[in-house]
């Protein structure tokens, strides 16, 4: 049978079987895990699988096959050294919640997960949750950060999942796809995601008052159906984001700004630090780059802390 991963709990998977919409609760034939991945999760939720269920028990299941993936969003593992953690695979669209206030998301994290979804081809939407605690200092630098990635060629929505303001336009953006929800913790995913799927009824946490950062909710990646043919993947908060499998010398390709200059550059190899005639250098210079997205990738191409 044939069936998507929608709940991942590291040793069980509950696998949606696609002709009747049943689910089974599978386990993976051990080969998989000696596959010499590099992968602190050999499935993923999104994942394409054919399984055998087992008689003896009732709905259980065993997979023993994975279809190759579409695209995934990875990040470096934060309990294996050296291996990375495949947060969801085969989507339509990622959407990264930020927030300007209680927690505040810095540059440095969007545009790693901006990287990330760029290296495999999917699509990203910025949802600025909370706004009903902006005043008109922040609703106006919103707008700032609205039209710096506007002009990269990312969107945005603005939306409060307490009051309800925006939340038709995030949903109507979820139609018909698999979307991928993440964010760090404490940006509102779950209260986010309670106002698009009503009857879910998420466990939410107050923000921590002593860090200023958020408490997880959600322990394990899960697909919900929003509607027939609509799904969201709700996913733990992601405290950090480590760039996997992007060598130094391909990283300004997934900064659309940048690789448009690519060829303009007086060196082939240019790595756009302090080398003569960067054409990329001087376009930050010019403002035709923003300085914070420039502050990125160098942050990026330094290996510096993936949690700013």
């Amino acid at each position: 049978m044939i069936g998507t991963v929608i709940k991942s709990t590291g040793s069980w998977y509950l696998v949606r079987e696609h002709e009747t919409g049943k689910l089974h609760r599978c386990r993976l034939r051990g080969k998989f895990k000696n596959q010499g991945l590099k992968v602190s999760n050999p499935l993923a939720v999104g994942d394409q699988v054919e399984f055998t269920v087992e008689e003896q028990t009732e709905g259980a299941g065993v997979i023993h096959h994975i279809e190759p993936r579409r695209n995934y969003i990875i990040r470096r593992s934060v309990h294996k050294a050296e291996h990375a953690h495949i947060v969801a695979a085969n989507l339509d669209l990622a959407m990264l919640v930020v927030t300007l206030v209680s927690p505040a998301t810095s540059f440095g994290f969007i545009d790693r997960f901006l990287v990330t979804a760029e290296a495999y081809s999917i699509p990203v939407k910025l949802i600025f949750n909370k706004i009903d605690l902006y005043d008109a200092d922040l609703t106006e630098y919103q707008e700032q950060i609205r039209k710096m990635y506007k002009r990269t060629g990312y969107d945005s929505l603005r939306c409060s999942a307490e009051t309800g303001e925006g939340i038709a336009e995030v949903d109507a953006e979820l139609d018909g796809k698999v979307t991928l929800l993440s964010g760090h913790s404490g940006v509102g995913k779950s209260t986010l995601i309670n106002a698009l799927v009503p009857d879910l009824d998420l466990k939410t946490s107050e923000i921590s008052g002593f860090s200023d950062k958020g408490v997880h909710t959600t322990t394990f990646a899960e697909m919900l159906e929003v509607r027939p043919g609509t799904y969201l993947i709700d996913t733990p908060g992601i405290k950090e984001l480590g760039l996997v499998d992007i060598p130094p010398t391909q990283l300004a390709h997934f900064f659309p700004e940048m690789r448009a200059l690519l060829n303009q550059c007086r060196y082939h190899n240019c790595r756009h630090l302090q080398e003569p005639g960067c054409a990329v250098r001087e376009a930050v210079d010019a403002g035709k780059i923003a300085l914070p997205r420039y502050d990125s990738y160098l942050s990026m191409m330094n290996g510096e802390d993936n949690r700013h």
